[in-house]
C-alpha cells in the first residue's frame, strides 16, 4: 500500500474528493450524497458568515448525531471559526463550564436542550442557534465556497471527559484534523465501499475521526446513538456495516449480545478509550 499524501488541506475540503452521487452520510431522517453533504456545509457556513462573527470565534454544538452535528465541524472551519463539539450526555453544569472556558460566541442546540439551561449557564455574548433554524439554513441556496485556511490555523477545540478534574480543551489545527483523517484511513485501509457505524460521541477525538477518516476514503458514515447494545447489533445488520469502533465497556456488552448472523459485512473492528484484555479480544 502506497504512503498517504502528507500535504494537509483545510479540513472543510474533506467532502470535495468523494464521488458526487456516492452516499456520504446516513442518519435516521436523511441520506446525503457527497454533493448534498458538501452543499450542506456551504449553506451552514454561509449562515454563520451572515451572523458576522469575528475570525476565530468559538462555535459550540450540543446535539445528538444529527446531520447538523456532523457537518458543523466543516462548516465552522470554512468560515474561519473554531468548532467545539459538546457531548450530548453532559449535564448542564458541564456544558456551562465548556461554554465559559472556551469563550463560546454561539451554541447550536435543540429548543429542549436550550430550555434546560438556567441563568448563568450561557455566558454573556453567547447566542443560541436552534437546531430547527440550522436545518432551515442547511437547505438554503446561499453557500460559502471552500476556504483557503492555513494548515496551522485553529479549527477545533475538543474537551476531555473531565475524569481527573474539570474538562480541558485540546486545540486542533486544520493540519491536525486532516492528517489524522489521512492516517486512520490509511492504516485501516478504508475504501469508498466502506460503511462506518459511528457509535462513539462526536465530542470524543476518535468519535469525530470516524467521520473524517471515512470521508477521506470516500466511504459512508452512519452516525448512531443507541440505548442498548442490541441496537448496535441491529444497526450493523441493517446498514451492512463494514467498520465498527467502540470502547472496552461497549465491546464487553457486544460480545455478550446475540448476533444471530448479523455482522457478516464487518471487515474491521477498532478500539479506543482503554486497553482490551486478551480474553475479550478473543471473544
Amino acid at each position: 500500500m502506497s504512503s498517504p499524501d502528507p500535504t494537509p488541506r483545510p479540513i472543510d475540503h474533506l467532502l470535495l474528493d468523494g464521488k458526487a452521487d456516492a452516499p456520504a452520510l446516513v442518519t435516521k431522517s436523511v441520506a446525503s450524497s457527497y454533493a448534498e453533504a458538501e452543499n450542506g456545509v456551504g449553506a451552514l457556513a454561509a449562515a454563520l458568515a451572515a451572523r458576522g462573527f469575528a475570525p476565530g470565534s468559538r462555535i459550540a454544538t450540543w446535539l445528538p448525531k444529527t446531520v447538523e452535528a456532523c457537518l458543523m465541524p466543516l462548516a465552522t472551519a470554512r468560515v474561519g471559526l473554531v468548532h467545539i463539539p459538546v457531548n450530548p450526555v453532559l449535564r448542564r453544569a458541564q456544558v456551562a463550564h465548556i461554554l465559559a472556558d472556551s469563550g463560546a460566541s454561539l451554541l447550536l442546540t435543540s429548543r429542549e436542550r436550550a430550555a434546560s439551561l438556567i441563568a448563568g449557564d450561557v455566558p454573556d455574548g453567547c447566542h443560541i442557534w436552534t437546531e430547527q433554524d440550522a436545518v432551515a439554513a442547511r437547505g438554503s441556496t446561499d453557500r460559502l465556497s471552500p476556504s483557503d485556511a492555513a494548515p496551522d490555523a485553529l479549527a477545533a477545540i475538543l474537551y476531555t471527559s473531565g475524569s481527573t478534574g474539570r474538562p480541558k480543551g485540546v486545540m486542533l489545527s486544520h493540519a491536525n484534523l486532516w492528517l489524522g483523517a489521512v492516517s486512520v484511513a490509511h492504516y485501516l485501509k478504508l475504501g469508498a465501499d466502506d460503511r462506518t457505524l459511528a457509535v462513539l460521541p462526536l465530542g470524543f477525538d476518535y468519535g469525530q475521526n470516524q467521520l473524517f477518516s471515512t470521508w477521506k476514503a470516500g466511504g459512508c458514515v452512519v452516525p448512531f446513538d443507541y440505548l442498548v447494545p442490541r441496537d448496535v447489533v441491529k444497526a450493523v445488520a441493517r446498514h451492512d456495516i463494514t467498520t465498527l469502533a467502540a470502547v472496552p465497556p461497549l465491546w464487553l456488552q457486544l460480545v455478550e449480545s446475540e448476533w444471530d448472523g448479523a455482522g457478516q459485512a464487518i471487515r474491521r473492528v477498532t478500539n479506543s478509550g482503554g486497553a482490551l484484555t486478551p480474553s475479550l479480544i478473543d471473544r
